[in-house]
């Protein structure tokens, strides 16, 4: 797919693209709409202290990572235009109740409940990969996530004028958190309207049951259960973190911790409930997949859209501190990582389609971020400027490159499950995010980017060691067993006869 074509609006394939990129691009736009007001809710309430504040980042982040496994099952089995649509127009409901909230309780459980709506990246990976074919679906994935992405900062650049020069008064910045609640209502509704889970005479292939993810073989089992029990744990520290601010009591975390454990038991029980009758019965030859592929997504993944969270959050304050530059001069140059993310991850995966090797372009990729982030770690203030923004910058097209390249792959390792694969794969986004805020508390800004060098590389052998060329990479069509030709064909079937 040439760039020519994404101005194509007539074509339908080209047309879910942009519906579906600006759908994410909505839903980060609502996800992050608080950390720019902040300061003015602080002023206008009173009460709220930056120790607030930090607790509601928290709160904003932590039910992301069970969603997006929540959400991966639930698009494999009713397909993502009725999930995306769903997820935004309920979503639009705690984003209005934070917005006129004026208790810690109410501002902290909308906040939470809110922060699901970040899971809504794993819908539109399944969405797209419908609708583009092996050969393409890299550079289309990059779109929707790079332009997706967008909505982050857009947030931060938009609503600070919305509320305080267009509205104005004591209740602008209120309106202005209800204004992306209002849009994610309206735009739930028009998705559902006006866009289809799969092209016109095209079915869509579902895995025969979708509690949890199907395995091939019994040590992918065993597999699959280690690398769901970090992302427990990843809550945990979340909730660790909140007690720690004083925010949880040692009853309630005690609690929470409970209730971890047991969603965890029952995680592993649907997981064992799922895979032991199809393990017993013999998974065809055909019909397998290599789940240590999934492990080595999920560590690029936790590598780098955890490295980009990360580094973020703290970006602006290492380049003020350390160059001595205003607040603003510093925030422009943190705002780099959002603006590449419009070219550097539809790089990723283009480069991903165009480079005859998908797993190549992925080792590359983790190992530029290795680099970068340690030529980050020896920035110090005897730096020229220039050359510590130039690194910075050709960091972040490599840390939001590997993004592409990693969702490029994503969904040709086992069509059917796409959505929870996309789902564990984009939870340990989160996963990594969380693992790196924590130790970030413990180190000084340097030693925390050799950290997060560190974790590329370790992510480079995984990958090295694990990750395979997916089956038909730049073929015109997904990989399908028998079994599931069949089971298209009975749906294609199905829908032509309810069209006559």
């Amino acid at each position: 797919m040439k760039v020519t074509e994404l101005f194509q609006f007539k074509n339908e394939q080209i047309k879910i693209l942009h519906f579906t990129w600006f759908a994410f691009f909505v839903s980060f736009f609502a996800w992050f709409s608080m950390a720019p007001l902040a300061t003015t809710m602080m002023e206008d309430m009173g009460w709220l202290t930056p120790q607030h504040i930090a607790a509601l980042g928290i709160c904003n982040v932590v039910l992301t990572i069970p969603a997006r496994i929540i959400i991966g099952s639930l698009l494999d089995k009713y397909g993502p235009r009725i999930v995306y649509s769903g997820l935004l127009v309920v979503m639009s409901i705690p984003a209005v109740v934070f917005a006129f909230g004026d208790t810690w309780s109410q501002l902290m459980i909308s906040r939470l409940i809110l922060g699901s709506i970040g899971a809504s990246f794993v819908i539109g990976i399944r969405m797209v990969a419908e609708w583009f074919p092996p050969k393409n679906v890299g550079f289309a994935e990059g779109i929707y996530g790079g332009w997706g992405n967008f909505g982050s900062a857009a947030a931060a650049m938009l609503l600070p004028w919305f509320a305080l020069t267009l509205l104005g008064g004591d209740n602008g910045y209120r309106y202005a958190l209800a204004f992306t609640g209002v849009i994610c209502f309206i735009y739930g509704i028009i998705y559902f309207i006006c866009v289809r889970d799969t092209p016109e005479g095209k079915a869509l292939v579902k895995p025969k049951k979708a509690s949890a993810l199907e395995v091939s073989s019994w040590g992918d089992l065993v597999q699959l259960i280690l690398w769901t029990i970090p992302l427990g744990a990843a809550v945990g520290i979340s909730s660790w973190r909140l007690n720690g601010l004083g925010f949880i009591s040692d009853t309630v975390i005690n609690m929470i911790y409970a209730v971890i454990v047991g969603v965890l038991i029952f995680q592993v029980f649907n997981i064992l409930k799922v895979n032991i009758p199809r393990l017993k019965k013999g998974v065809p030859e055909e019909d397998r997949y290599k789940f240590k592929n999934v492990g080595a997504l999920n560590s690029t993944y936790f590598a780098n859209f955890g490295a980009e969270l990360a580094i973020v959050s703290m970006l602006p304050m290492f380049f003020q501190l350390t160059f001595s530059l205003s607040a603003s001069q510093a925030g422009l140059i943190a705002a780099s990582f959002a603006f590449i993310n419009l070219v550097a991850r539809p790089l990723g995966g283009f480069l991903s389609d165009r480079m005859g090797n998908r797993r190549k372009v992925m080792l590359v990729y983790m190992l530029g971020i290795t680099l970068g982030l340690f030529g980050m770690g020896m920035m110090n203030s005897s730096w020229p400027l220039v050359l510590a923004v130039a690194i910075t910058v050709l960091t972040s097209v490599f840390v939001q490159g590997a993004e592409g390249a990693t969702y490029s792959i994503v969904p040709m390792i086992k069509k059917r499950v796409t959505g929870q694969i996309a789902g564990m794969a984009g939870a340990y986004g989160n996963v990594g995010a969380t693992v790196y805020l924590t130790l970030y508390t413990f180190v000084t800004p340097q030693q925390f980017f050799f950290i997060l060098a560190s974790g590329a590389l370790i992510s480079f052998v995984v990958c090295y060691f694990t990750l395979e060329e997916p089956k038909n990479s730049f073929g015109e069509e997904y990989y399908l067993t028998d079994d599931e030709l069949q089971q298209q064909a009975e749906a294609d079937a199905a829908l032509q006869r309810k069209a006559q």
